[in-house]
């Protein structure tokens, strides 16, 4: 599913038009991603939650020469499944 079909499934399921649900959408991901860039948490109940995590420095290898390199450490970000979601996904 893309975001062209998020936005029409959210549309329908919520009674709204594709232009509303498009912006509530867009302002929904816009927030999570300002939240986790400055260090926050965001948990939605049910759903899960997204943070930053830093990812230490490792070694790997330039796959044109075979050649070691240092990757630097980093922050990337981070989504974990929430219990809700992941029995929706897996039904035990």
């Amino acid at each position: 599913m893309n975001k062209g079909e998020l936005v029409d499934k959210v549309a329908q399921k919520a009674t709204v038009t594709k232009k509303q649900a498009d912006a509530v959408l867009t302002a929904a991901i816009e927030a999570i991603m300002e939240a986790v860039s400055t260090g926050d948490k965001v948990t939605l109940v049910g759903f899960g939650s997204f943070e930053a995590r830093q990812r230490k420095a490792r070694e790997g290898r330039n796959p044109k020469t075979n050649e070691k390199m240092i990757i630097p450490e980093t922050k990337v970000p981070a989504f974990s499944a929430g219990k809700l979601f992941k029995e929706k996904v897996a039904p035990k």
